[in-house]
């Protein structure tokens, strides 16, 4: 769909509505916005030290400030703009390429933009059968454990997650439902305005002066279904028809990242939950198939199952939990591509320090690209605690293993020769003042197998952060 026409239409909409009588006299507004404070600190992330020490530690200041309009109960507009100014400790160079180093606070400072992180339009109960909602918004907590539908942006970390979408949903009955949904995404915005330093074009993470979103332009339509079975039981089928385009020759000259040519790719598959107030199962498969313009062939399957015990009335309410994720692996061996695409899952969905060592598995079809899940098999055990009311920890464990082995050459960090990944421990302790104030430390160690060099060293990631919404 061209940009045009999409925020054309969306405009006319919000024309037509404002313009009649009776949604004026009913018009409320309500605002608001949040401040979150981050330091993160991770060692040997992207090369477990090979070869040398790499260290990145760095401050995230996120700032966002939203306003709604309804116009009646079932109609209105909403809109958010965030910032996510960065400080870099060291020698890293966020405005050039990592190579460079850092010369003074100018060169470790990135104001960077002020940008529209949401803005739709939304009508509900069309008919009494019909939801809608036009423009850009947020897709996070509505799709399962976001598996596949999570992230719009992966580019820019989680500074913002949107998607620019039109999204219908039919409500048949009070437990079945059916969303339909269009993606159109840019690997960069270009269709909204924002304010930010004006920078040259030679800048590492920036296309002509604009934040990389995405490694890609994309495009998607989604059928997902929501069915509720019993009071129980939650079934979710969906089929998804994503298009990528390939890299521009721009950000795949200053990044290294592909995929070379456009992508379609069709995938189907289901999610099923099972919860009552002590458990909570859930479990989810999908297959994929599709096609390069190039005429090479495109093909995986993934999924999950986790379960998990709660004891409310125990103290520290703990929570167990075991699970197993499997993401197939492109196999060195065909002419075929048949690893795993995570579509809109670009995220730490499964864990932090690990997902950064994707950049070394690249692939002339896929890249090196961070969190992109695939050839991926993960073992979890985890346990929550309350300590008190007030207070949240979580710990897990994961033994990690590839699907298939790699065969990169020119690789410093793969072995080539094993499918063992290693272990990764996870501990997170969060402390709620209030609903809106907040403060948590996060960390994960990574111990590496011999799926990696032999003198591969440990990892680390580590983050402190408070959260403030008014």
């Amino acid at each position: 769909m061209n940009k045009k026409y999409f925020y054309t239409s969306w405009l006319f909409l919000c024309i037509l509505f404002l313009c009649a009588g009776d949604v004026l006299a009913e018009i409320k507004g309500d605002y608001g916005g949040s401040v979150r404070f981050r330091q993160e600190y991770i060692k040997n992330g992207s090369n477990l030290g090979l070869p040398g020490n790499s260290e990145r530690n760095y401050f995230r200041m996120r700032s966002t400030l939203w306003g709604k309009v309804d116009f009646t109960s079932d109609m209105g507009i909403y809109a958010r703009l965030a910032n996510e100014s960065r400080y870099y400790m060291g020698n890293y160079k966020p405005f050039e390429l990592p190579s460079n180093p850092a010369e003074s606070d100018s060169t470790r400072f990135d104001s960077d933009e002020l940008i529209i992180d949401n803005l739709y339009f939304e009508a509900k109960n069309i008919f009494n059968l019909l939801d809608l909602r036009i423009g850009r918004q947020d897709f996070r907590g509505m799709y399962g454990e976001g598996f596949l539908i999570y992230e719009g942006t992966p580019g820019d970390g989680s500074r913002t997650a949107y998607f620019d979408a039109l999204k219908a949903t039919l409500r048949f009955t009070e437990n079945h439902s059916l969303d339909l949904i269009y993606i159109n995404n840019r690997q960069k915005d270009d269709r909204l305005p924002s304010l930010h330093n004006a920078r040259s074009n030679d800048l590492y993470g920036y296309v002509n002066n604009r934040r990389v979103l995405n490694i890609t332009d994309d495009e998607a339509v989604i059928v997902y279904g929501k069915s509720r079975i019993t009071p129980h039981i939650t079934v979710e089928p969906y089929y998804i028809y994503k298009r990528e385009d390939n890299v521009s020759s721009y950000y795949n000259r200053h990044n290294g990242l592909g995929p070379s040519s456009d992508l379609a790719l069709n995938t189907l598959g289901a999610r099923i939950a099972y919860k009552t107030d002590m458990w909570h199962i859930r479990a989810e498969w999908a297959g994929q198939f599709g096609e390069y313009d190039d005429d090479r062939t495109r093909q995986g399957n993934g999924g999950y199952i986790f379960a998990s015990q709660k004891f409310a009335n125990v103290p520290w309410k703990p929570e167990w939990e075991i699970g197993y994720v499997r993401l197939s692996g492109d196999d060195p061996n065909t002419g075929k591509h048949e690893g795993w695409n995570p579509l809109f899952s670009r995220a730490p969905l499964l864990n932090e320090v690990f997902a950064y060592l994707y950049l070394n598995e690249a692939k002339p079809d896929s890249g090196p690209i961070p969190f992109y899940w695939t050839n991926l098999q993960i073992f979890k055990l985890g346990l929550t605690v309350w300590p008190t009311t007030a207070t949240k920890a979580n710990l897990f464990y994961q033994y990690l293993r590839s699907v298939e082995e790699t065969n990169v050459t020119g690789s410093a960090v793969l072995s080539n020769s094993s499918k063992d990944r290693g272990h990764l421990i996870h501990l997170a302790v969060d402390y709620f003042f209030s609903e809106k104030f907040d403060v948590g430390i996060m960390t994960e160690y990574f111990i590496p197998g011999d799926f990696y060099n032999s003198n591969a060293k440990n990892s680390l990631y580590f983050q402190w952060q408070f959260q403030f919404k008014f």
